[in-house]
């Protein structure tokens, strides 16, 4: 058997596997199915390898060519015989829409009904109906049918969408949708959205997707999601979205399903899912894993794990969607589950707020919005945040246990949590890594959380009544559990008010349900999101990612984490903004929610080399930071440190202060001032002015004199105000006076008298 033989042979199974009748030319009978492939048919040009018929009428050609062959050497010829019929060759859309350049091991695929007519690798051919359903809109259009559309493709009913109803949304949202419209009419297959945790990443997908299918016409959305508890929070974003000019909700226009089983229902228009339960569906696995959806695939999957396999499913066929959302896209989409999403042949849309430089090179580097944490804090769609760093002997160097006649320790079974003591008979030593895995030191987790309760009380949060709601991340659900027993022990607090959320909250120790639905993970993740109680909970994973606690305003870290991009993730859990009145209801005492503290316990935060807190200099006061920037100091540290403390009082301020600040500046709000200063050391903007001035292109690296004149250009302008106006520092130094109150840890009363009053 030839190559090309052997080409033909595998082309031919393909087709018939994707629901095709393959016919020689001598055997034509064009009534046999839906889908009709004809071998060796006859054009001007000569015989295509394939001609395609859909009821009779032609749609398009294959040209088959041996494994190794150039395919895109081949694309003319393929278009030739789409264009050069024979006069008796039936076919109502000119030339042939439908061309496939094939080896059986690669094929490539031209839509001629786009207006962009770009070959993409395909995984097979596609069906007969999935060709008849894209061809039908041509055809109204073509006959002039009523309600016909505009065109035929996304990428054409996409150029010709109606403007944007901006109303509602953020300016950084606006952007993203309007960019992702444009790429999706530029004929690009992939794009990235990166818009800071708790931006809006989740509506502005659904405002796309919105009129991705009322006016592009997409059939099928995949919305891909890390796990179960992430599927409902994107469901429930979609069931309170209403729909532009039309007043219903999305879910009340068109069929929303979160996917929990493997039963795919071909009407729905969202399917909301977990790429593990796409995977099982794809392979037609057995429906019987309850913890499918409950495992992060963020997390880096284990050296030894490999690329998933697939192979093709008639019942979910690659072109089954049009578009798929891949929400807080990780590491494992370019590894593990690679093969999954090439399997589709769909436009894919990358939602992070992380992303690294494989994230970059997956989408082609097609960024259509950048919104880092910085510029949502400026735009106050975020909180700021601060590192308080917590060090103990033992966390850091271990310890050692001494074999001496007296000395005993307890052994704990991982599995069953029996206790028992054993004589220590020779010295065990244990390091950092291992505490809390093979080693459990209980003093460790107690001198962490006696330290918490006390810097809470007097440093960050000082005169508040209850704890603020805490987050612990711990390193496993034992671990957890003893966070747990800790913190209800060092900080006097009961069941209620503190709780662990993991997936096997609600498990007795055989791992069996519970009976109170309370106690289940959804269930306290929902009391911690919007009750009082509980103040404080402790998770391994389940609450990492995607998760809004907007209350929240401490994050403990007592596990290390892998992985940059996870380790942003986790710490966007404390970023999100609250209104005053929602925040007073959840955080007794507490008035506004104007940053939240990172508490590293391990080293995280020097370990992955996260982006700085806007207060990089905790110790620096007020009046240090005005004067410094008086005297000339535009260092970034320095303008970050005063964004940060002008950004909090901001946050506080009531009309009468917001008044005396404005007359004292000569009308410039304190958030115009915030924002100025953020905007002169963010690099981007720095950029494209010495660009700009100096009229450098975009590969032209700009020179250190003309970075440097920029820079203090930029920054001088920020800082203008508070350099020009006396008035205004001593205004900003009253207002913090009046919204600070000291509380005074240090002197000790003692009794002078007591008695009845005479």
């Amino acid at each position: 058997m030839t190559p090309e033989q052997q080409a033909r042979q595998d082309i031919d199974a393909q087709l018939l596997q994707a629901g095709w009748v393959v016919q020689d030319l001598t055997a034509m009978n064009p009534t046999a199915g839906l889908g009709v492939a004809v071998r060796e048919f006859p054009t001007k040009v000569g015989k295509a390898d394939y001609l395609l018929l859909i009821n009779r009428q032609a749609v398009g050609v294959i040209e088959a060519k041996p494994v190794g062959t150039s395919l895109s050497a081949v694309e003319a010829q393929t278009a030739a015989y789409a264009a050069n019929l024979l006069h008796d060759t039936r076919a109502f859309v000119k030339p042939l829409p439908f061309r496939y350049e094939s080896t059986g091991a690669v094929t490539r695929f031209t839509d001629g009904l786009s207006p962009i007519q770009r070959a993409r690798r395909v995984f097979t051919f596609h069906r007969p109906e999935s060709l008849a359903a894209r061809l039908q809109p041509e055809l109204d259009r073509l006959l002039g049918r009523p309600g016909a559309p505009c065109a035929a493709s996304l990428v054409g009913r996409m150029r010709a969408a109606p403007p944007l109803i901006e109303r509602g949304m953020w300016p950084a949202q606006i952007v993203a949708v309007k960019n992702l419209e444009r790429s999706i009419g530029e004929g690009r297959r992939k794009a990235l959205i990166q818009m800071a945790t708790g931006a809006g990443k989740t509506f502005t997908t659904v405002t796309a997707l919105h009129r991705l299918i009322e006016h592009g016409g997409a059939r099928r959305v995949l919305f891909l999601v890390d796990r179960g508890n992430l599927g409902d929070q994107a469901e429930s974003e979609f069931q309170g979205f209403t729909v532009p000019g039309d007043g219903r909700k999305f879910h009340k226009v068109w069929n929303v399903v979160h996917q929990k089983h493997n039963l795919i229902d071909p009407t729905n228009k969202v399917y909301i899912c977990t790429i593990q339960r796409l995977y099982s569906i794809l392979t037609r696995a057995e429906d019987d894993d309850p913890e499918l959806d409950e495992r992060s695939s963020f997390l880096e999957p284990p050296e030894e794990e490999q690329p998933k396999e697939v192979s093709y499913n008639p019942e979910l066929p690659p072109e089954f969607f049009d578009l798929i959302v891949i929400d807080e896209c990780h590491r494992s989409i370019y590894s593990t589950w690679r093969q999954v999403l090439d399997y589709f042949d769909a436009c894919l849309i990358g939602l992070t707020a992380t992303p690294d430089a494989r994230t970059f090179a997956f989408f082609d580097r097609n960024v259509v919005s950048e919104y880092r944490h910085e510029h949502a804090v400026r735009d106050r769609v975020n909180v700021p945040f601060e590192v308080y760093r917590i060090r103990t002997r033992i966390g850091e160097q271990g310890s050692l246990i001494r074999a001496e006649p007296d000395a005993f320790v307890k052994k704990r079974d991982r599995n069953t949590w029996a206790e028992r003591w054993a004589q220590v008979d020779e010295d065990i030593t244990y390091t950092a890594r291992q505490l809390d895995r093979s080693v459990v030191a209980p003093d460790q987790i107690r001198t962490v959380v006696r330290e918490l309760k006390r810097a809470i009380a007097q440093e960050l949060f000082p005169g508040r009544p209850v704890v603020p709601k805490t987050l612990f991340f711990a390193k496993s659900d034992r671990h957890a559990d003893d966070i747990l027993d800790m913190v209800r022990q060092e900080w006097g607090l009961s069941n209620e008010e503190a709780v662990k959320i993991t997936s096997k909250s609600g498990l007795d120790s055989q791992g069996k349900r519970v009976r109170a639905a309370s106690q289940r993970p959804k269930a306290l993740l929902a009391a911690f999101k919007s009750r009082t109680n509980p103040r404080v909970a402790v998770t391994v994973d389940m609450l990492a990612v995607g998760t809004d606690v907007r209350p929240l305003e401490i994050v403990v870290f007592m596990r290390s984490v892998g992985s940059r991009g996870y380790f942003e993730q986790m710490k966007g859990r404390g970023v999100r903004i609250m209104q005053d009145s929602d925040f007073q209801a959840l955080t007794p005492g507490g008035r506004s929610k104007t940053h939240f503290v990172l508490v590293d316990c391990v080293g995280v935060t020097e370990q992955q080399k996260s982006d700085p807190p806007l207060i990089r200099e905790r110790s620096a006061t007020l009046k240090q930071l005005l004067d410094r920037v008086t005297r000339g100091d535009r260092s970034e540290d320095t303008l970050a440190t005063l964004a940060g403390r002008l950004d909090r009082m901001e946050r506080q301020l009531d009309g009468t202060q917001s008044r005396q600040i404005e007359a004292a500046s000569g009308g410039l709000p304190l958030l115009d001032l915030v924002q100025g200063l953020l905007d002169a050391i963010d690099y981007d903007r720095e950029d494209a002015r010495v660009r700009a001035q100096f009229h450098l292109g975009p590969d032209d690296v700009p020179g250190e004199l003309q970075l440097e004149h920029v820079r203090y250009e930029l920054r001088d302008a920020a800082a203008e105000p508070i350099v020009s106006k006396p008035a205004l520092r001593e205004a900003l130094l009253e207002v913090r006076r009046l919204q600070e109150q000291i509380i005074d840890t240090v002197s000790l009363d003692e009794l002078v008298s007591a008695g009845r009053a005479r």
